[in-house]
C-alpha cells in the first residue's frame, strides 16, 4: 500500500513538474451561471419565449370541438398561441381568446385551452372566471 501511495504521489509530482514547464493548467469547470449569455435583444427573447410554447387543448375542449365541429387551421392555431402569448405578458391567468367566429377560454399559466365555442354559442353567452379578453 505505501509503495503504491510513492508511485501515486510520484506520479503527480511529475504532472505537475511537466504542467509547470509548459505553463498548462487544468480549465476550471464552468458552472451554468457562467455560460456566456447570447446576444439576442430583450424583445427577441421575450418574442421566442412568447411564440414558441405549443398551446394544449384539455380533454373537454377537445370533446367541444368534436360535438361543436370546430377545426383550426394552423394559421389559426397560430393566432391561438400568440393571443395567449400577449395574454401572459400582460399577467392574465384566465383569458377568453376571440377569432371570428371562435371563442377560447384559456388557462393562460397552464398555455391549456379548457373549452371553444363558436357560432351560435357565441350569442347571448356570459362568460365568467376570466380576468382578460384577447381578440386575434
Amino acid at each position: 500500500m505505501a509503495d503504491r501511495i510513492e508511485n501515486i504521489s510520484a506520479e503527480l509530482l511529475r504532472l505537475r513538474q511537466l504542467q509547470s514547464a509548459q505553463n498548462i493548467r487544468p480549465k476550471p469547470a464552468v458552472s451554468p451561471a457562467q455560460t456566456p449569455i447570447s446576444e439576442q435583444s430583450f424583445a427577441e427573447i421575450l418574442e421566442s419565449k412568447i411564440s414558441s410554447p405549443d398551446v394544449k387543448f384539455s380533454a373537454h375542449a377537445v370533446s367541444r370541438l368534436i360535438d361543436r365541429n370546430i377545426t383550426l387551421t394552423q394559421n389559426e392555431v397560430d393566432r391561438l398561441r400568440s393571443g395567449v402569448g400577449k395574454a401572459e405578458a400582460k399577467g392574465a391567468k384566465e383569458s377568453l381568446v376571440l377569432m371570428e367566429d371562435k371563442a377560447f377560454v384559456v388557462s393562460i399559466k397552464n398555455r391549456t385551452v379548457i373549452t371553444a365555442i363558436t357560432g351560435d354559442g357565441l350569442r347571448d353567452n356570459v362568460f365568467t372566471n376570466i380576468d382578460s379578453a384577447v381578440i386575434v
